[in-house]
C-alpha cells in the first residue's frame, strides 16, 4: 500500500482497512506459528501499512 493511496482515503475508509489489516496480520502470525505461512515477507508488509493507517489518522485527527 502507497502513502498516496492511504492519504487519499476518508476516515472511515482508514478504519476499515486497518481492522482488514489487523485481521491478516492475526491470521498470519497463526500460520506462522503452525508453520503454514507461504509469504513470509507479508506480515513484515502488513505491520508496516498498519505503520502508515495509524499514522495518517492521527494527522487527519489533528487537523480536525
Amino acid at each position: 500500500m502507497k502513502i498516496d493511496d492511504v492519504r487519499g482515503m476518508t476516515p472511515d475508509q482508514l478504519a476499515e482497512s486497518l481492522l482488514n489489516l489487523k485481521k491478516e496480520q492475526f491470521n498470519l502470525r497463526f500460520q506462522a506459528a503452525t508453520g503454514q505461512v507461504e509469504k513470509t515477507h507479508r506480515s513484515n508488509e502488513v505491520r508496516k501499512d498498519i505503520a502508515r493507517i495509524k499514522t495518517i489518522l492521527r494527522a487527519k485527527q489533528a487537523v480536525a
